[in-house]
């Protein structure tokens, strides 16, 4: 279970989105998929996508089926430039790693915020002024942790946000936190909606709860009615 991998394409059949994998660290070795919608223009900048795969720390890779098909899905709906970030998962590389790795792998993006990384699609067609960061049970935990960093790094001394978040270093100026009614987990995010709307963080935070729908529905019944609702209010969210 979740160990099965699919290879990057030029050319997806369903999507026409080009994907490719490069390493965002050599030490460790460690590797991004990237996606570019196949209609894209020299030059054209387009919102950039940081995406963080779900699993529980321990199964799933970027490169798997469920995650290839949805990124394709969301980087042709949205019409952006995404990378998917393969982290090293537990037990062999126990928490905190993959948000060591999940840091890495944003830092790695944002050197080509002035067109001199070592990324041509980057370079290219990545708009630093439109960042988003998402992610699926653990890779929404990881999104959070991420976010928290980026709002402390410039900060010495503090401490790691694994074990503070402080909520109002949050890095990011808003968040759609998205439920489904029936998933096991669907407390945990409601509480998280209500931390950050009661906190002191200046952002806007949404929610949108998916009525009669599992734990990430809308990887396992992509072609479901509910699922393509979420990928339309994804849409929404980034592009307005």
């Amino acid at each position: 279970m979740g160990t099965q991998t699919v290879p990057a394409s030029l050319d997806d059949p369903k999507t026409a989105v080009q994907s490719k994998d490069v390493p965002y660290s050599h030490d460790p070795d460690l590797v991004a998929r990237l996606y570019l919608p196949k209609q894209t223009k020299p030059g054209q900048k387009l919102p950039l996508l940081i995406y963080y795969h779900g699993g529980g720390f321990v199964i799933e890779t970027a490169f798997s089926p469920t995650y290839h098909n949805h990124l394709n899905t969301l980087v042709e709906a949205v019409n952006m430039i995404a990378v998917s970030v393969d982290y090293r998962r537990a037990p062999e590389h126990p928490v905190p790693i993959a948000y060591e790795d999940s840091w890495a792998a944003l830092k790695w993006a944002a050197s080509h915020f002035e067109g001199g990384g070592p990324e041509q699609w980057l370079n290219d067609h990545a708009d630093f002024n439109s960042v988003f960061l998402a992610g699926d049970s653990a890779g929404a935990n990881i999104v959070h942790q991420v976010a928290i960093r980026y709002g402390r790094e410039k900060v010495e001394g503090v401490p790691r946000p694994a074990f503070d978040p402080d909520l109002a270093r949050l890095g990011c100026s808003k968040v759609l936190v998205m439920l489904a009614e029936k998933d096991f987990l669907r407390e945990r995010g409601k509480h998280y909606f209500d931390l950050l709307k009661g906190s002191e963080w200046k952002g806007e935070v949404e929610m949108v709860e998916t009525e009669g729908e599992q734990h990430v529905f809308h990887l396992w019944n992509a072609g479901c009615e509910n699922a393509a609702v979420l990928i339309n209010k994804i849409c929404s969210f980034i592009n307005n």
